[in-house]
Protein backbone atom coordinates (compact mmCIF):
# COMPACT_ATOMS: atom_id res chain seq x y z
CA UNK A 1 0.00 0.00 0.00
CA UNK A 2 1.84 3.43 -1.29
CA UNK A 3 2.04 6.15 1.52
CA UNK A 4 -0.25 8.95 0.81
CA UNK A 5 1.18 12.70 0.53
CA UNK A 6 0.59 13.46 4.31
CA UNK A 7 2.82 10.34 5.17
CA UNK A 8 5.28 11.18 2.33
CA UNK A 9 6.17 14.69 3.58
CA UNK A 10 6.25 13.62 7.54
CA UNK A 11 8.53 11.16 6.49
CA UNK A 12 10.65 13.48 4.78
CA UNK A 13 10.30 16.52 7.62
CA UNK A 14 11.57 13.23 10.00
CA UNK A 15 14.32 12.84 7.81
CA UNK A 16 15.65 16.03 7.57
CA UNK A 17 15.41 16.62 11.74
CA UNK A 18 17.31 13.65 11.73
CA UNK A 19 20.39 14.79 9.06
CA UNK A 20 20.38 17.93 11.40
CA UNK A 21 20.70 16.53 14.57
CA UNK A 22 23.18 13.66 13.90
CA UNK A 23 24.34 13.11 10.53
CA UNK A 24 27.04 10.14 11.29
CA UNK A 25 23.73 8.42 11.93
CA UNK A 26 21.75 9.36 8.93
CA UNK A 27 24.94 8.41 6.68
CA UNK A 28 25.19 5.27 8.05
CA UNK A 29 21.57 4.48 7.36
CA UNK A 30 21.47 6.17 4.05
CA UNK A 31 24.45 3.68 3.16
CA UNK A 32 26.90 6.47 2.45
CA UNK A 33 30.02 7.46 4.47
CA UNK A 34 30.75 10.69 5.78
CA UNK A 35 34.29 10.42 3.55
CA UNK A 36 32.04 9.94 0.60
CA UNK A 37 29.59 12.71 1.38
CA UNK A 38 32.50 14.75 2.09
CA UNK A 39 34.00 14.06 -1.08
CA UNK A 40 31.34 14.66 -3.08
CA UNK A 41 30.51 17.76 -1.33
CA UNK A 42 34.65 18.76 -2.31
CA UNK A 43 34.27 18.04 -5.72
CA UNK A 44 30.24 19.96 -6.33
CA UNK A 45 32.26 23.05 -4.40
CA UNK A 46 35.07 22.72 -6.59
CA UNK A 47 32.44 22.76 -10.05
CA UNK A 48 30.73 25.46 -8.36
CA UNK A 49 33.74 27.60 -7.55
CA UNK A 50 34.87 26.70 -11.33
CA UNK A 51 31.78 28.38 -12.78
CA UNK A 52 32.26 31.27 -10.15
CA UNK A 53 35.88 32.05 -11.90
CA UNK A 54 34.04 32.30 -15.14
CA UNK A 55 31.13 34.53 -13.73
CA UNK A 56 34.15 36.83 -12.35
CA UNK A 57 36.12 36.44 -15.49
CA UNK A 58 32.74 37.06 -17.59
CA UNK A 59 32.04 40.34 -15.58
CA UNK A 60 35.36 41.92 -15.93
CA UNK A 61 35.23 41.69 -19.49
CA UNK A 62 32.05 43.00 -19.76
CA UNK A 63 32.64 45.75 -17.64
CA UNK A 64 29.39 44.84 -15.73
CA UNK A 65 30.81 45.05 -11.76
CA UNK A 66 27.78 43.35 -9.88
CA UNK A 67 28.37 40.82 -12.06
CA UNK A 68 31.88 40.35 -11.01
CA UNK A 69 31.20 41.04 -7.67
CA UNK A 70 28.78 37.95 -7.62
CA UNK A 71 31.20 35.76 -9.32
CA UNK A 72 33.16 36.61 -6.40
CA UNK A 73 30.87 35.37 -3.87
CA UNK A 74 30.34 32.45 -5.56
CA UNK A 75 33.71 31.24 -5.66
CA UNK A 76 34.43 32.68 -1.50
CA UNK A 77 30.72 30.21 -0.49
CA UNK A 78 32.22 27.35 -2.33
CA UNK A 79 35.67 27.44 -1.42
CA UNK A 80 34.35 27.72 2.03
CA UNK A 81 31.98 24.74 1.48
CA UNK A 82 34.67 22.93 -0.38
CA UNK A 83 37.25 23.37 2.50
CA UNK A 84 34.89 22.30 5.15
CA UNK A 85 34.26 19.54 3.19
CA UNK A 86 37.97 18.85 3.09
CA UNK A 87 38.40 19.52 6.06
CA UNK A 88 34.95 17.23 7.63
CA UNK A 89 36.59 14.32 5.13
CA UNK A 90 39.93 14.37 7.27
CA UNK A 91 38.17 14.19 10.61
CA UNK A 92 36.03 11.97 9.53
CA UNK A 93 38.99 9.00 8.31
CA UNK A 94 40.27 9.59 12.15
CA UNK A 95 38.93 6.60 14.34
CA UNK A 96 40.12 7.93 17.57
CA UNK A 97 42.15 9.48 20.01
CA UNK A 98 44.91 7.21 19.31
CA UNK A 99 44.92 7.64 15.45
CA UNK A 100 45.56 10.79 15.54
CA UNK A 101 49.08 10.53 17.25
CA UNK A 102 49.45 7.61 15.06
CA UNK A 103 52.55 7.99 13.58
CA UNK A 104 52.30 6.52 9.65
CA UNK A 105 54.96 3.54 10.49
CA UNK A 106 52.26 2.28 12.93
CA UNK A 107 54.16 3.21 15.96
CA UNK A 108 52.20 5.33 18.31
CA UNK A 109 53.34 9.00 20.19
CA UNK A 110 53.66 8.29 24.16
CA UNK A 111 52.80 12.10 25.54
CA UNK A 112 55.21 13.03 28.37
CA UNK A 113 57.67 15.17 29.56
CA UNK A 114 57.34 18.34 30.24
CA UNK A 115 53.94 19.89 30.61
CA UNK A 116 52.88 22.20 27.34
CA UNK A 117 51.93 25.19 29.35
CA UNK A 118 54.94 26.55 31.67
CA UNK A 119 52.06 28.08 34.31
CA UNK A 120 50.64 25.67 36.75
CA UNK A 121 47.11 25.40 35.97
CA UNK A 122 44.89 27.58 38.17
CA UNK A 123 41.19 27.58 38.33
CA UNK A 124 39.46 30.62 37.15
CA UNK A 125 37.86 32.71 39.46
CA UNK A 126 34.57 33.88 39.48
CA UNK A 127 34.51 37.12 37.11
CA UNK A 128 32.50 38.89 40.08
CA UNK A 129 33.08 43.05 40.43
CA UNK A 130 33.84 45.56 37.55
CA UNK A 131 36.87 45.23 35.39
CA UNK A 132 38.79 47.95 37.50
CA UNK A 133 38.13 45.57 40.69
CA UNK A 134 39.44 42.44 39.00
CA UNK A 135 42.52 44.83 37.16
CA UNK A 136 43.30 46.19 40.98
CA UNK A 137 43.08 42.92 42.84
CA UNK A 138 45.73 41.75 40.15
CA UNK A 139 47.87 44.20 40.67
CA UNK A 140 47.26 43.81 44.78
CA UNK A 141 48.75 40.22 43.90
CA UNK A 142 51.54 41.34 41.69
CA UNK A 143 52.76 43.51 44.64
CA UNK A 144 52.76 40.95 46.96
CA UNK A 145 49.52 42.25 49.20
CA UNK A 146 51.61 45.64 49.91
CA UNK A 147 48.86 48.04 49.05
CA UNK A 148 51.48 51.08 47.00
Amino acid sequence: MPLSEEELRLLEQMERALVEEDPKLASTLRGTTLRQAARRKAILAGLVFAIGIAVLMGGAISGLWFVGIAGFIIMLGSATVGLGALRGQQLSGQQGPDHATAHPSGLGIIEGGRSRSRRPHRPKAKSSGSFMERVEERWRRRRGGRGY
